[in-house]
């Protein structure tokens, strides 16, 4: 096959792309927080899963942690977008620590279902990847009545006190294809089985997929721009394999293989919902600089989501720092 002419290679730009609105929220958190109390703010796990944007946060006096126990008492932490067990909140409370709470809306939802489920005497069947942040903290609502599951294959071999009496949940940052296959798996196997009034997948993991689906059979190479735990970054890639369109998950430019290139003269580029533009706007760069002139962005639908901030900050901000403890 000849090598593209510089004429013919080209850049699909997919918007939606990066940053969502509980992204935005939960940087804005830690940032207001810093301006306002000043360094250090604890931080509990990564605030978001981008390496990027925590190196940033920790340059301007973040400390992000992996326990609770790592934060000293009466400090002030703030809880990541992917959200907290109420075990963690106990412990914040025993540390008497100021809590800012940047979980998500969208994951603080799910929380909430999984409440009145237990509450309801259901057995909960969550469906998400067992080492994901998210799944910990929801887990940790009904841990006596919850399964997780991650397969089709996990969901035969489920075992639950009552089949008439079961329900189940998702993780927000799922591929929407492969949480179909396994709800359709628990239908068959629990046929009463009931779920969330509207799904818990996000409407930005949603988006993202969906602009994928619409646009890879346009590329040649699709480029994500995304963290290696970032769960809604792996999925757009999988989203593009499954459609047989070559895809890699990067970081940044640096982690671009040029042989990747090769032959290649149309490429989509995305972000997962936790990269920032800056590095989209590394990757287009590096692309034009080996010939992909024509830079096209690609709108598959347009999003304009915001969230408020929690009250912990609003209150922050109205008063004298240091003044009024945020409560847990």
């Amino acid at each position: 096959m000849a090598e593209p002419t510089a004429t013919d290679k080209r850049v699909l730009l997919l918007k939606p792309r990066g940053f969502c609105a509980g992204v935005v929220r939960a940087i804005d958190i830690v940032k207001i927080a810093l301006e306002t109390f000043g360094a250090p703010i604890y931080v509990r796990k990564e605030i978001v899963h981008n390496r990027f944007v925590v190196d940033e946060l920790a340059a301007k006096g973040a400390i992000f942690v992996d326990d609770i126990d790592q934060v000293p008492s009466g400090m002030r932490v703030i809880y990541s977008a992917h959200g907290v067990s109420p075990a963690v909140r106990e412990q914040s409370k025993e540390r008497k620590l100021k809590v800012i709470d940047a979980t998500c809306p969208l994951v603080t939802k799910v929380h909430v279902e999984a409440i009145k489920f237990a509450k309801q005497g259901y057995s909960l069947i969550l469906i998400g990847h067992r080492d994901h942040d998210e799944i910990e903290g929801t887990l940790g609502e009904a841990p006596d009545v919850t399964q997780v599951v991650s397969s089709v294959e996990e969901v035969q071999t489920l075992q639950v006190p009552d089949p008439e009496h079961v329900a189940y949940l998702t993780q927000t940052t799922l591929s929407l294809d492969e949480a179909r296959d396994i709800i359709q798996a628990l239908k068959d196997k629990f046929p009463k089985i009931a779920g969330p009034h509207s799904q818990d997948i996000c409407y930005a993991t949603e988006n993202r997929q969906t602009a994928v689906k619409n646009v890879a059979h346009q590329a040649d190479l699709v480029l994500v721009v995304g963290s290696n735990n970032s769960s809604n970054s792996n999925r757009l890639v999988e989203v593009s394999q499954n459609l047989s369109t070559r895809s890699y998950l990067i970081e940044n430019s640096r982690a671009i293989d040029s042989v990747w290139l090769d032959g290649v003269s149309t490429v989509a580029v995305t972000a997962g919902a936790s990269a920032p533009e800056v590095l989209v706007e590394d990757v287009v760069a590096y692309l034009k600089d080996r010939g992909f002139g024509s830079v096209e962005e690609v709108e598959v639908m347009p999003e304009n989501v915001r969230f408020g901030l929690p009250p912990e900050i609003v209150q922050a901000i109205q008063s004298a720092p240091g003044t009024t403890p945020a409560t847990v």
